[in-house]
């Protein structure tokens, strides 16, 4: 995952309308949502689904991309929730791995 990439619950409520964390948001044109296998899956066809992701925003605040974590990526070390969070963890790209203060 990019190191701007940050961890959320997602749930898809009229594509392009989400949730994100509790909070509405939205995809953004184009955008793109990877399935625990990395396959491109449609919006729409998630319509209903709660699912705890890794995403980035583009430059409008829009939820740009969305990777489907597997149990495994899940499970692994934390991952900041908040671009406040990752401007005060330390992330090492090669083991993909943030470290807390």
């Amino acid at each position: 995952f990019p190191q701007n990439a940050l961890r959320g619950a997602l749930t898809v409520e009229a594509p392009p309308v989400i949730t994100l964390n509790g909070q509405r948001a939205q995809l953004a044109p184009g955008a793109r949502i990877r399935s625990q296998q990395n396959m491109v899956e449609l919006s729409g066809a998630l319509v209903g689904s709660k699912l705890l992701v890794n995403y980035t925003l583009d430059t409008s605040g829009l939820v740009k991309d969305v990777w489907i974590l597997t149990p495994a990526e899940a499970a692994k070390a934390p991952w900041p929730t908040t671009p406040l969070e990752a401007q005060r963890w330390s992330f090492d790209p090669t083991a993909q791995i943030w470290t807390k203060p």
